[in-house]
């Protein structure tokens, strides 16, 4: 009997032991998070030299203090992204290899910092410049996350930071501009465009826009850039005839503010119209041409050419209260309806070739966006 007794008692221990074990093992488990990154150890071709890496896994438990455990909601492919990878930008990783992706928005999945500051479920934006974003997971303080409402849409989200915070610093910063004023860009259709073109109305501003002429597609680009309130949309081939501008300038005032982001002679056809004493800034060069400025222009207008990178403004400024400030006015504008994002197709981060092929076909106006399952 006792030794019956003594079987059951071990036995009886080993299953508390085992149940323990087991809801040790779960918690570990529920509580492990595999990263996924997509990186290059060297530049080139992204196609080429891209790899999705599982490079650890994250365990919650072991977050620190004002940790903070999020995962990726969506990530644009943005030119940008493409110069980096090819190692044909101002801003390159510190080694190699390194992990991709300008901007992006996350969900909170855990964290160590106060439940004021953040909940898990909430939005954030990572607003280190250093850090890439193509990741499933990853690890950030709290300091460096800025918490946005989920009501604006995973789209509008994930393609906030960039393109519609450099139309606003490019409408703001330069030329002061009255409602009636005009401003001319060229690339009406990129993204920093599109963001322009709805800013412009919003502002009361008039906006042109130039854009490439194609062979397809051409009267619904048209369209949907006037959808987003676009009034005067032209080929660059318009702009070079003098009928069209005498009719163009009786109608408007001549542009106050020209915005570059082509290059070669787009820049030129810019500075042409300009009226005097008028500001250009260059903030891209698509065509990889050197920007031209015809000297009769120059000179006798008192023309003012500038250039703006939107990197450089956010590394001055992140930590300051004006980044937040302009981020959350151009939220009020997404839930108002009056800013729209661009037209999106997600892939997911292990379809990364399909996506990265599709981000870099010519004249292409939608935005390929990265999700994780």
């Amino acid at each position: 009997m006792r030794k019956l007794n003594f079987i059951l008692d071990n036995m009886r221990s080993s299953l508390v032991l085992f149940k323990r074990f087991q809801t040790l093992f779960h918690t570990r488990l529920a509580s492990s998070y595999v990263v996924q990154e997509l990186q290059a150890d060297q530049y080139g071709a992204p196609n080429e030299v891209l790899k999705l890496n599982q490079t650890t896994s994250i365990d919650a438990s072991q977050l620190k203090p004002n940790d903070v455990l999020i995962k990726l909601l969506a990530s644009p492919i943005n030119p940008a992204d493409i110069n980096m990878i090819e190692g044909k930008y101002a801003l390159l990783p510190s080694s190699l290899p390194a992990t991709f992706g300008n901007e992006g928005v996350f969900q909170v999945v855990d964290h160590r910092a106060s439940d004021e500051q953040v909940r898990p479920g909430d939005w954030v934006l990572p607003k280190i410049l250093d850090w890439g974003k193509w990741r499933s997971y990853g690890i950030v303080s709290i300091n460096d996350l800025i918490k946005i409402p989920s009501d604006i849409g995973v789209e509008s989200a994930a393609t906030l930071s960039v393109n519609p915070c450099t139309a606003y610093r490019l409408l703001k910063d330069f030329v002061t501009l009255e409602k009636g004023d005009t401003i001319i860009q060229n690339g009406g259709n990129s993204g920093v465009g599109q963001a322009v073109i709805q800013l412009g109305k919003l502002w009361n501003i008039n906006v042109v826009s130039i854009v490439r002429n194609r062979e397809q597609g051409m009267n619904e680009l048209v369209d949907y850039l006037k959808s987003l309130g676009a009034e005067h949309v032209y080929v660059e081939e318009d702009l070079r005839k003098e009928a069209l501008r005498k009719t163009l300038w009786s109608t408007i005032p001549r542009p106050k503010l020209g915005l570059n982001c082509v290059g070669g002679r787009a820049t030129s056809d810019l500075l042409r119209v300009l009226d005097k004493s008028a500001t250009l800034v260059t903030y891209g060069g698509m065509s990889k041409q050197p920007v031209t400025v015809p000297t009769a222009e120059f000179i006798f207008n008192d023309l003012n050419c500038r250039g703006f990178w939107m990197s450089r403004w956010k590394a001055e400024n992140y930590k300051g209260s004006q980044f937040a400030q302009m981020l959350y006015e151009l939220i009020d504008s997404i839930r108002r309806n009056e800013l729209k994002a661009p037209h999106c197709e997600k892939f997911l981060l292990s379809d990364y070739k399909a996506a990265v092929e599709q981000a870099q076909k010519p004249l292409n106006t939608t935005k390929v966006l990265l999700t994780v399952e």
